[in-house]
């Protein structure tokens, strides 16, 4: 059985929604843009919150396996116990994907 999201995820939900139902486009368009270009900042922020969360619940005694399986999706499925640890360092899926080709190129000659 899945968890119920936290109110902070809903009502997260909820501002999205309420972005789309503003009836004059202009306007819409314009409150759109302007969380866009909020977003990478917001993302960053939410990284971090995650990132230092993951490192105390580390310093809890929780393994990384039991910490991977907290961070759910919306489809109900937590990250491997790796993931988890990369989380705890910074360390992005994008970060690892350069890091992944850069050793692929290297290797190559």
């Amino acid at each position: 059985m899945m968890e119920a999201e936290p109110e902070e995820v809903r009502r997260l939900d909820e501002a999205i929604r309420a972005l789309a139902s503003i009836e004059d486009d202009e306007a819409c368009a314009k409150a759109v843009s302007l969380v866009l270009s909020k977003w990478p900042d917001h993302h960053e922020e939410l990284r971090k919150i995650r990132q230092e969360r993951v490192s105390r619940l580390r310093e809890r005694s929780l393994t990384w396996g039991a910490i991977g399986a907290l961070l759910k999706d919306k489809f109900g499925k937590g990250v491997t116990g790796a993931r988890a640890q990369q989380i705890a360092t910074g360390l992005s899926g994008a970060q690892r994907k350069k890091n992944e080709a850069k050793r692929k190129k290297d290797a190559e000659g």
